[in-house]
């Protein structure tokens, strides 16, 4: 008669990963000429479960340097980006228990583009974030009771033992 049981485990239930291109502005006060270089730091993010989606929270600091003054003075303005970002995931067919949200990082942000536009400097920040669901799962196993699964060696059962044993022994003390 066979029982059944449930094996309780954490697994990802689901994984992702999703690119982001953010835009924004700075306004300055002196009128830039050249930008002369740009820089994301302080990346923060986190993320909760909401149904089948995933909200992700983060902010980061991006800092571009810049010359103004015909050339011949230079500043860097900074600025601290808050973003908020729902991303629905894929393959979630039921409730798991105890759902975790792991967040990963998969690429830094990257400042890729810094525009002079008047006293602004239009810029975009671009990362890759990873994503996966951890939840409690449930396999059920059957348990076999009784079950002998082992076979009885027979010390003589092979074609080299059986040769073995036809072999007189007493050969030489026989001639």
């Amino acid at each position: 008669m066979a029982n059944y049981r449930e094996i309780i485990s954490r697994s990802v239930i689901s994984k992702g990963k999703k690119t982001f291109k953010k835009d924004g502005v700075i306004e300055v006060s002196n009128k830039p000429k050249t930008v002369l270089g740009c820089w994301v730091i302080n990346h923060q993010f986190s993320g909760i479960k909401q149904d089948n989606q995933v909200s992700i929270t983060g902010s980061y600091d991006i800092n571009i340097w810049y010359s103004y003054d015909n050339d011949t003075k230079t500043d860097v303005v900074k600025k601290t980006e808050k973003y908020t970002e729902i991303i629905k995931m894929k393959d979630i067919d039921t409730e798991y228990d105890n759902t975790s949200v792991l967040v990963r990082s998969l690429s830094d942000p990257k400042c890729s583009d810094v525009k002079i536009d008047g006293n602004n400097l239009n810029y975009q920040v671009d990362f890759t974030l990873g994503l996966e669901l951890v939840g409690d799962v449930k396999v059920k196993v059957e348990v076999l009771d009784n079950l002998d699964d082992y076979d009885l060696i027979d010390e003589n059962t092979s074609d080299v033992d059986k040769k073995i044993d036809e072999v007189n022994e007493n050969y030489l003390e026989d001639k």
